[in-house]
């Protein structure tokens, strides 16, 4: 069983349900006797669970603490299996970049204090970890990103979900998405894709930025002397979906093309038929540096690619020897 995609899945869903789930807050009283504004829990599309995570104490920004030392022994385990597991398979599929900037952090025996990681990861690239209590709302989740403050959820997954999760947890979220923001590029990268946000819902471009968001940050591969290998966090987290992505026959790999990707539909609940390929973290920076509007207002004329389709001149990239 692959592990489903959760920071994805919220920008798909954040989609559909952007009429109906506006911020909301309550009002709550500090110790002071002032009064405060908290968020409360944020869902995106249907689900049987509801939404987990102490939105009380989290702030307008929907940033709370981490509360590091009330983590269990039990909870420190089931994160160091976590990334146990998943490490043991990421050497010759993941990116370098990914893996030696995992190896730095030093982040293998336990959860992690993601304020001591910031410490490093400010130094870096200017970027810090924000706390959050679960999914967030997409207004203050790019505003985050553009802010270079990355949320990382407080809680993590239970037990019987060691393969499978449908919210993003403080595993995914760390193990996913914290290494390449130790790269310049990548990081610089991130930081313009939470402007882009906050300007594309304001231009209907939130399903184009939303696919992009799929296909690279989640779901990337990039081209190396070595062969391709994974960036996206959606694979890395995974226990299954690194070898279906780099060595699957059934699986396609096309180079990658901006406006190709922002026509192109996606799946979230199964693996994905058909991955894109960077040739460095410059392109895709420079890619998605440009103002968008025009390309939104030029996509809205044209149909959606269905997932999985190859289109005439495409190139295709081959699948990696085992």
């Amino acid at each position: 069983m692959t592990e489903k995609n959760p920071l994805g899945s919220l920008i798909a869903d954040t989609i559909e349900a952007h009429e109906r789930s506006a911020v909301t807050t309550i009002s709550r009283v500090e110790p002071d006797g002032s009064a405060a504004v908290a968020a409360i829990p944020t869902t995106y599309g249907s689900s049987d669970r509801p939404p987990r995570g102490d939105y009380s104490s989290a702030r307008a920004d929907y940033v709370c603490d981490q509360n590091w030392p009330g983590y269990t022994p039990e909870q420190h385990d089931r994160y160091r299996r976590l990334y146990a597991d998943r490490i043991a398979h990421l050497p010759g599929l993941a990116c370098d970049e990914f893996l030696d900037a995992l190896d730095a952090m030093h982040a293998a025996d336990a959860i992690p204090d993601l304020a001591k990681i910031s410490v490093s990861l400010k130094k870096a690239t200017g970027w810090t970890l924000a706390p959050v209590p679960g999914l967030i709302p997409e207004d203050a989740f790019f505003a985050l990103l553009a802010a270079r403050r990355f949320p990382i959820t407080v809680w993590l997954r239970e037990e019987d979900e060691f393969n499978y999760i449908v919210e993003p947890d403080v595993f995914h979220d760390f193990f996913g998405h914290v290494p390449l923001l130790f790269n310049p590029i990548f990081a610089d990268h991130m930081a313009a894709f939470g402007k882009g946000g906050q300007k594309a819902a304001l231009l209907d471009g939130l399903k184009y930025l939303a696919r992009i968001y799929w296909y690279t940050i989640e779901f990337g591969l990039i081209d190396t002397p070595k062969g391709l290998r994974i960036y996206g966090a959606g694979i890395v987290s995974s226990g299954s979906e690194p070898e279906h992505a780099l060595h699957a026959r059934e699986a396609t790999r096309v180079a990658f093309d901006l406006e190709r990707i922002m026509r192109s539909e996606y799946k979230i609940d199964t693996f994905q038929s058909t991955y894109f390929v960077i040739d460095s973290f410059k392109q895709l920076f420079e890619a998605t540096s440009p103002d968008f509007a025009p390309i939104y207002r030029r996509l809205q004329e044209l149909p959606s690619h269905p997932a999985g389709v190859v289109l005439p001149g495409e190139k295709i990239f081959v699948a990696n020897l085992r």
